[in-house]
């Protein structure tokens, strides 16, 4: 789906525009890499806003299609998962893309 109709989707679903510019930043990060909160807020247009990215990681309605397993921490950790699974989930998904992530 392009981006413009997964915009309009992720709207119609309920998702802010500050939580779709993040989403939609999302989209950009490419399979078997990883990606800061941090920087995924940059990436978004609102660079000071990596705690609120979280959250929108929290509430993603299209997991792992919008592949939110590939935001870590600044540190090169995992962080959280909320899917199912949790962060077990996490490392599975980032492994089976080639992605590397520190231990928790």
């Amino acid at each position: 789906m392009e981006r413009r109709g997964l915009g309009r989707r992720l709207r119609e679903m309920g998702m802010t525009h500050f939580q779709t510019d993040v989403l939609l930043a999302l989209t950009r990060v490419p399979r078997g890499s990883t990606v800061s909160y941090k920087q995924l807020a940059a990436m978004a247009g609102h660079p000071g806003a990596y705690r609120a990215v979280g959250t929108v990681m929290r509430k993603n309605p299209l997991a792992p299609t919008i592949p939110c397993h590939r935001v870590i921490k600044s540190d090169g950790t995992l962080g959280n998962y909320s899917g199912r699974g949790g962060a077990r989930r996490k490392m599975v998904l980032l492994a089976s893309e080639g992605a590397s992530v520190k231990g928790r």
